[in-house]
């Protein structure tokens, strides 16, 4: 299997985009991910793939627990302060403190505060499985992925 034609397909896959974060050794850390999935109902189980090359990988895996933040269409700027590598990802944002100090985040549409449940190995990424101990939504509609771009659905 070539790279580029794997990628090529993955790259039809529609997707949610999500900023996860947790509390690292000098202050809150978190990155853009669009692997995520919910994982079970009973007990209410997430997870996220995150990149072992991350910067915060350890940080990430190791933390007792991690906020997801499924973001709305308009938080593309959101989206792209955790996507690449800069001095303060946090500035400027009312960061709340969620269960075991779960850093979470304004203007989601969807905020997740997960316990650590069990980190498994998957290729050059690893699957962090959260039990959500909380949960909150609100109105809007979701920022997506699509073709190696930023989408918004469609008026149904």
């Amino acid at each position: 299997m070539d790279e580029d034609s794997f990628k090529a397909a993955l790259g039809r896959w529609a997707s949610g985009i999500t900023v996860v974060t947790a509390q690292g050794p000098d202050g809150p850390v978190g990155l853009t991910a669009s692997a995520f999935s919910s994982l079970s109902l009973h007990p209410p189980l997430v997870l996220v793939c995150i990149g072992r090359a991350s910067y915060h990988h350890e940080h990430l895996t190791e933390a007792p627990a991690f906020g997801v933040h499924i973001l709305e269409a308009s938080q593309e700027e959101l989206s792209n302060t955790f996507a690449f590598k800069r001095d303060d990802r946090f500035a400027g944002l009312d960061v709340q403190e969620g269960p075991l100090d779960a850093p979470l985040l304004p203007g989601a549409l969807a905020r997740l505060a997960c316990e650590r449940h069990e980190v498994l190995e998957g290729g050059d990424h690893s699957i962090l499985i959260g039990r959500v101990l909380q949960a909150e939504v609100s109105d809007g509609e979701p920022l997506a992925w699509w073709h190696g771009g930023y989408r918004r659905l469609a008026p149904g």
